[in-house]
Order: C-alpha cells, then structure tokens, then sequence
C-alpha cells in the first residue's frame, strides 16, 4: 500500500474544471456592497452569512459560518467555498436531487447557482484552480472570514448582474441517508458523495445600504464562462469507510 500526501491539486482534464474564458476587462464604475444569507442545504444544520464589499477592482469579503461537521479522525474538517457565478443566482432546492438519494450533489445544484467564479481561500490564489487546495479551506464546524483580493472580471460582472452565489461545501455523512453514505462523489469517484456536495449556499444581493433609488438594474449581460463542467472540491482528502467518511492527513491509496 503506497501513500501520499493528503493535499493535492486534481489535474484539470480529469476532472472538467470549469474555465473561466477570457472576457472584457473589468471596469470599475464604483463602489458597492453586496450581502447574502448562508443557509444549510442538504440537511447540513449549518448557518451563516456574507458579506463582500468592492472598491475598484478590489473586494473585502467578511464571512461567519457556524454549525458544519467539525472533525474527522481528530483533525478539522476543511469545508472549501467560493463564489459561484452565471447561472440563475439562486440556491437549489431539494427537487433539484433529481436521482432521489436525499442530497443535491454539486453537478445537481450547477444549474442554479453555476460554476465557480471565485474561491474564498484563506491565503494565495482566488481562482477556480485553487478550489482543491484544502490548505485554505474554511476549518471546522464554525469559522470566521475576512479577506481582501483582486476581484476577477467574470465574479465582478456576476456581482452586478445578481447572479452570484456563495456556497460551501462538504457534509456530515452520518446526517445522510444509507443510500448517500454508500455513493461515491459525482464529481471524483473515488471519493464518498459527502466530500463534494453543498453544505451552505446563500445568493448575494445588493446591500440595502447600497441601494440607489428606483432599485437596481440586475441586467443579463454574459459572464464570461465556459459551461464546461465544475471543478471537483475537496480531492484527495476524504475516503469512505463502511459508509462513513475519514479525513486523514495521509490518503491511503489502494494498490
């Protein structure tokens, strides 16, 4: 039996990473804050609530989370989250599961809140491509976020356009039905469902402090993504085990 290390990045090929193509530059045509509720999906007893406020090209995102699975085999359990762009701007709602297992898997929430735009890491890169590392992942059953970074064009025209979703990921499987513990994720087969679907999802919507008179225009110009698939989350981490999940740092891989 070999081992390696528990963090990897998941080649993009094998997965169907979502590609964000390369757009108009982002203008900016002043400041403006956004807001959003994070609310449990997937029967995860989680809550939160988030914040983002963009100045030019640059965005300060505040977030608490509380009440996510906490631990595994005594280590946090990492819940990787981003900013999700260019669908319907909406969570999903359990008529979404359309394979009838109790759980709204990633693949089955993408046409209501779409692809990744931004991840909310930690430290490092904000892009799509940091959306394994769960290095800089949100730890634990309640944490807390504040973050200031560059904010892509194709996020940024999401924001505006009221189509833009937080939504964080990873589940207790032992709130799931027998038949969600046994599946393996839609997403890494060799990973159990629980690693990869939703946990707390919450649309954003301009701050009422921010609100022009007369409203806002939402609009429903292109984002600027390829609709080619998602980003696996959270590879490399978790196994199943008598249909349970095991967090370790070091992944045991069969031979």
């Amino acid at each position: 039996m070999n081992k390696r290390s528990a963090v990897f990045f998941v080649p993009a090929l094998a997965l169907g990473v979502a590609v964000i193509t390369s757009g108009p530059a982002f203008a900016a045509t002043g400041d403006a804050s956004y807001q959003g509720t994070l609310n449990a999906i997937n029967g995860s007893n989680g809550s939160g609530t988030v914040s983002i406020q963009v100045s030019g090209d640059q965005a300060t995102v505040t977030q608490t989370v509380s009440g996510l699975a906490e631990t595994f085999d005594g280590a946090p359990y990492p819940h990787v989250q981003h900013i999700h762009i260019g669908a319907k701007g909406e969570c999903p709602t359990t008529a979404a599961d359309t394979n009838g297992d109790g759980v709204v898997s990633t693949t089955e929430g993408q046409p209501s809140y779409g692809e990744i735009g931004t991840t909310l890491s930690t430290s490092g890169d904000t892009s799509p491509a940091a959306g394994t590392d769960l290095t800089v992942a949100g730890m634990g059953a309640n944490f807390t976020y504040d973050r200031t970074f560059t904010l892509d064009a194709a996020t940024a025209a999401s924001l505006e356009a009221g189509t833009a979703v937080v939504v964080v990921h990873g589940l207790d499987p032992a709130t799931l039905t027998k038949a969600a513990q046994d599946a393996p994720s839609d997403l890494v087969p060799s990973l159990p469902l629980a690693a990869t679907s939703p946990a707390l999802c919450g649309a954003l919507s301009v701050s009422q402090a921010n609100m022009p008179e007369g409203g806002v225009q939402t609009g429903g110009g292109s984002t600027g993504v390829a609709d080619i698939g998602l980003l696996a989350l959270g590879a490399g981490l978790l196994a199943a085990a008598g249909g349970a999940v095991v967090i370790r740092r070091r992944l045991a891989v069969r031979g």
